[in-house]
């Protein structure tokens, strides 16, 4: 998955959840669910396929497991609890990350250190800018069908919720005006 299935699936996934379970505004949550849904990558990407690239060679890698996601949302529940509930929104939309990649599919990184310490490298070799470019050329490419849905799906829901957006605030001026 790649940038608009991350986004957009985990909009509509909290988005969902919102109108079926609360009262508060999704609109101020939605920058804490953007990064939380892209944190894993923002972490993992640029530590395993450039910093530790010689040692590691893997763009999933500590973000990429259960421990980060646990982690962060036990600091979330806490801070939750002392009225801040933002980390609390990045936490989850940090894990639906984990599930939109199917991690539970690489247990020895999903599980890490369970399984032990070591991180599987990727099968994709070269330089950032050229792994960047291939993953991009994947998420896009109609042979590689769960990736490109995906991409296709997140930015159907974007458009629409962005719509959503536009006649909300369409509805606000008419009422002041």
């Amino acid at each position: 998955m790649f940038i608009f299935g991350h986004i957009g699936i985990t909009l509509g996934i909290f988005y969902l959840l919102n109108t079926l379970f609360s009262k508060n505004s999704f609109l101020a949550t939605v920058p804490y669910i953007v990064f939380g849904s892209l944190l894993p990558d923002i972490i993992d990407k640029p530590l395993g396929r450039i910093i530790l690239a010689e040692t590691i060679g893997s763009g999933r890698i500590f973000a990429h497991t259960l421990l980060f996601g646990a982690l962060l949302g036990l600091v979330g529940y806490y801070l939750y609890h002392k009225g801040q509930d933002k980390l609390l929104i990045v936490a989850g939309a940090s894990f639906c990350h984990l599930l939109e990649d199917q991690m539970w599919n690489t247990p020895n990184i999903f599980l890490w250190p369970l399984l032990g310490w070591e991180f599987p490298r990727d099968t994709i070799s070269g330089n950032f800018i050229e792994y960047l470019m291939i993953i991009f050329n994947r998420s896009y490419d109609s042979a590689f069908k769960v990736t490109f849905t995906s991409e296709i799906i997140g930015l159907l829901i974007i458009v629409l919720l962005t719509g959503k957006y536009i006649q909300l605030k369409m509805k606000e001026n008419s009422v002041v005006k």
